[in-house]
């Protein structure tokens, strides 16, 4: 079966995506979720299954989550903390508090 997912940035939230089988039907989204990601911007509609591999999410992983959720919610890689690398390369418990 051909769906034609939709992305949508969040205008709201740097590098996060929402991904729904139909475009502008975000009804399995839940209400706190779409107040959290703020106003969305379409950014593209994908048919799947793709012609070319998807960029930031496997596609057995988002027909999964269209199967499982209704949706699927991409969200910004996770960043170091320079602050628990620093402590560290000291010698230090990354986390501050264990140090009293």
């Amino acid at each position: 079966m051909k769906i034609l997912c939709a992305v949508y940035k969040s205008l709201k939230r740097a590098d996060t995506y929402i991904y729904v089988p139909k475009k502008d039907d975000f009804s399995a989204v839940p209400e706190p979720l779409l107040e959290r990601f703020g106003a969305k911007k379409l950014v593209m509609q994908i048919p799947l299954p793709a012609t070319k591999k998807l960029v930031g999410v496997e596609e057995p992983k988002l027909l999964a989550a269209f199967a499982e959720h209704g949706f699927y919610l991409q969200l910004p890689p996770s960043t170091p903390s320079l602050l628990a690398q620093h402590r560290a390369e000291l010698g230090l418990s990354p986390d501050p508090q264990q140090d009293r």
